[in-house]
């Protein structure tokens, strides 16, 4: 799977008709913390923000997969 730039995963939140926030709640993030790996203002190297830019596909799942 290749990965996303996080303008092509709002674009399709949008054809989804679905809220960034509406994402974050169901998944059990912070909106603050999704809208910042989407803008561009968080590393996203480690921690919670790798966690969403891996499950928005915005980066590879770094576990080998079995």
């Amino acid at each position: 799977m290749s990965c996303k730039t996080p303008q092509q995963v709002k674009a399709d939140f949008e054809v989804r008709g679905e809220p960034i926030s509406k994402w974050a709640d169901d998944h059990g993030y912070r909106r603050s913390d999704v809208y910042r790996v989407l803008n561009g203002f968080s590393p996203c190297k480690r921690g919670i923000p790798h966690e969403i830019a891996v499950k928005l596909g915005i980066k590879a799942d770094p576990r080998p997969s079995a």
